[in-house]
């Protein structure tokens, strides 16, 4: 029982931040420079996360949600709305 508990916060948690990161690409890009290739990685890189916290029952819910947050961070900084504010940041 505490196993699939476990993995049903993470699997929850997983979906919120895919979501969010979805939500404020499609609000800074709209339709036409969605970044696709971004989500993609991110729900493999979560669906990977949920796997390793189903196999491996030390892991912690809070690790394993944190290292997705900061993946997903990662994520959100190689996209193009992100890259274009920096360039004009810096010149």
């Amino acid at each position: 029982m505490k196993k699939t508990l476990a993995t049903t916060i993470v699997t929850a948690a997983v979906i919120l931040l895919t979501a969010t990161f979805g939500f404020a690409e499609y609000a800074a890009t709209g339709t036409a420079n969605f970044p696709f290739f971004q989500l993609g990685c991110l729900i493999v890189g979560g669906l990977i996360m949920v796997s390793l916290k189903r196999k491996y029952e030390k892991m912690y819910v809070g690790e394993v949600v944190g290292v997705f947050a900061l993946y997903t961070i990662l994520m959100a900084l190689f996209t193009n709305p992100v890259i274009e504010a920096v360039k004009t940041m810096v010149s």
